[in-house]
């Protein structure tokens, strides 16, 4: 009828009926929940994104102080958006990971690592859901998933999917802090989901379980004292302060997020490819030190620890060697002292040290004198300085 006005109600049925068909593919395709968020964001969030560079916390991740005006804001990244429909998947492993941390001649890899890449799993996911979605709903859409400048976690809170909790990540009263995040971006307006109170409390059971002390404040981390940076984003060599707490964990670490008491309502995770494979459960280190790149391009074909290479990986599995005390791993580490990788060599030296003692790095000494690598000439000259400093607390003699 000419000049009747839309009916509000009749909108919002739409919207309504929009957002149970989601939810309902969403579940069908393995997502664990899915809420709606507003383009735009926190008016804090920018602030506290330029503090975050300006002390340097993002370390050596450059593209995040290149990225950061529009990761403040969706609708700079597209000015199209009107809303922003966040999924969760749940990726819970089926044990407390750091159980794992004891076993010293074994690898501990980070739940999240230890099967298929994730990115791989919810981009999939996410592309048919959009378009199911956009044929049913019109409009366009983008999807995201950890790789563009998206900040998953502050649009996870706004959409009411959880809050961020003390240890800066997403914690859900139904989920715990086992959570892989992804989301649609599209040009239909959806209405917004509530967002959840923060049920931290006064419990800092995650800042507390920290090796090497990487919060320094509740909800404030500095990257640079992370374990997963250091031995993921980092690309040189691990700083020596930190070698010790890494103990075993050779890609990422769990610790603050299986510290969460949220997490006695996580259950194990049901996609498939999420699972642990049986051979990432807790390796020996022996298998990762004999392994050349094509070994290694081979073992982790199709996981996220292939995108850091074999000399990273190896320099991160010589840091747990030189952690183990296991005398039997020595003439591996010997062996890596040669390599090719000026990483890796770097981090035998310091691993062979630790696992033998002064007179046995001197008997080396001939090849210290060869070394051409500034950084490894140093990893020599304290390892003969000293005598490297054992893992039970002695000094080798």
């Amino acid at each position: 009828m000419a000049g009747s006005r839309p009916d509000p109600t009749a909108a919002g049925r739409g919207t309504d009926r929009l957002k149970s068909f989601l939810a309902g593919e969403a579940r069908a395709l393995g997502f664990s929940a899915l809420s709606v968020a507003a383009p735009d964001t926190d008016p804090l969030l920018r602030s506290r994104l330029e503090q975050f560079v300006a002390l340097g916390r993002h370390g050596s991740m450059g593209w995040i102080a290149e990225t950061s005006d529009r990761r403040s804001d969706p609708r700079t990244l597209w000015p199209e958006v009107r809303s922003v429909i966040m999924l969760a998947m749940n990726y819970g492993p089926e044990t407390d990971p750091r159980a794992g941390l004891a076993c010293r001649s074994n690898a501990n890899v980070s739940v999240y690592a230890r099967n298929r890449d994730y990115h791989d799993v919810i981009k999939g996911r996410l592309k048919e859901l959009a378009g199911k979605f956009a044929a049913r709903a019109g409009g366009d859409v983008k999807v995201f998933v950890d790789t563009a400048p998206v900040m998953e976690k502050p649009l996870a809170q706004a959409a009411g999917l959880g809050w961020i909790g003390k240890h800066t990540n997403l914690v859900s009263r139904d989920h715990g802090s086992w959570l892989f995040l992804g989301s649609i971006f599209t040009t239909v307006e959806l209405e917004p989901d509530a967002q959840k109170t923060d049920h931290c409390g006064s419990c800092s059971a995650c800042l507390a379980s920290c090796p090497t002390e990487a919060f320094p404040a509740p909800y404030q981390i500095d990257a640079r004292r992370c374990i997963s940076y250091l031995t993921i984003e980092n690309k040189g060599p691990i700083p020596q302060e930190f070698r010790r707490a890494i103990g075993n964990r050779v890609y990422g670490c769990d610790d603050c997020l299986a510290a969460c008491p949220w997490n006695k309502y996580a259950v194990k995770a049901s996609e498939a490819k999420l699972i642990a494979r049986p051979d990432l459960q807790a390796p020996p280190l022996a298998q990762f030190l004999a392994m050349d790149d094509a070994g290694f391009r081979a073992f982790f074909s199709g996981s996220p620890v292939k995108r850091i290479g074999r000399d990273r990986f190896l320099r991160n599995v010589l840091v747990a060697a030189g952690n183990s005390g296991d005398a039997a791993l020595v003439p591996a580490c010997r062996d890596l002292i040669a390599d090719a990788s000026p990483l890796v060599r770097g981090a035998a030296v310091w691993a062979l040290s630790n696992l033998t003692g002064l007179a046995y790095m001197s008997g080396l000494a001939r090849q210290a004198e060869d070394e051409t690598d500034g950084s490894v000439r140093e990893e020599w000259r304290l390892a003969l300085a000293s005598g490297g400093d054992r893992t039970d607390g002695t000094r080798p003699t």
